[in-house]
């Protein structure tokens, strides 16, 4: 059902920390970890993985086909038709349904708000966290190394990760960053957003769990550079990397 895009990344986009490294960045809508991991990927010339993404586009296209995603076996009925495929360059990662580009299309309020009931299904999270899982052990298998991001990623995706991180922010920071992520529609306002945001913080509560050996970042009076630089200045402590 879902595929790793054969996307090679270059070498020269920054430090390999060791060869085959698994970095996981973990943390709520809004903490900045999608975006944080990307920069963290590339500054140290890794494969980058949005776990996410794989639920939205599933999400997405369930949607599209008008299945009533509260219908658990009508959900399951349909889980092996499209086929997703995600990429793992940071620059470029990209997700596509049946080859259409999703990448825009699946970060909507349509799709947020749905997501965590697909995502609760005991088998499509068996079924995603496998695909995913192949795709780390990959990127870990050819030396190229990887930031996977998602929820449960250095507990449960990737629990033997070298580095684990989980990103934070308070609830209003958070409401504020996708508000205006989601600047052209005019119903997404601070107060609705934050609204949604707590009924799917509520239903992702069992899988948001920081490792025992995470490292937090509070990330609210943070910028993304300052983000990015303490990640990458975490991952190179952590796996005695010398600065360059």
């Amino acid at each position: 059902m879902i595929e790793s895009a054969a996307n090679t990344v270059s070498a020269s986009m920054g430090e390999v920390p060791q060869p085959g490294a698994v970095i996981a960045i973990d943390g709520p809508a809004g903490s900045g970890k999608s975006t944080a991991a990307r920069q963290v990927a590339i500054a140290l010339g890794l494969r980058y993985l949005d776990t996410g993404a794989m639920y939205r586009a599933l999400t997405w296209w369930l949607q599209e086909q008008r299945v009533d995603l509260v219908d658990t076996q009508a959900v399951l009925a349909r889980i092996g038709e499209p086929r997703i495929e995600v990429g793992t360059d940071p620059r470029q990662p990209g997700i596509t349904v049946d080859g259409r580009d999703v990448a825009g299309p699946i970060r909507t309020r349509h799709v947020s708000n749905s997501v965590s009931t697909v995502a609760a299904i005991p088998q499509v999270r068996a079924e995603l966290i496998a695909m995913q899982r192949d795709i780390i052990a990959a990127a870990a298998a050819t030396g190229a190394g990887i930031v996977a991001e998602g929820r449960d990623i250095g507990t449960v995706v990737a629990p033997g990760a070298a580095v684990k991180v989980f990103l934070t922010a308070s609830d209003e920071v958070r409401a504020r960053r996708r508000s205006a992520e989601l600047g052209d529609d005019p119903a997404a306002t601070v107060a609705a957003v934050q609204r949604e945001q707590t009924r799917r913080d509520q239903r992702d509560a069992a899988q948001l769990v920081a490792a025992p050996d995470a490292v937090e970042i509070d990330t609210s009076a943070l910028s993304l550079d300052e983000v990015v630089s303490m990640v990458v200045a975490t991952v190179r402590a952590r796996m005695a990397v010398p600065r360059g």
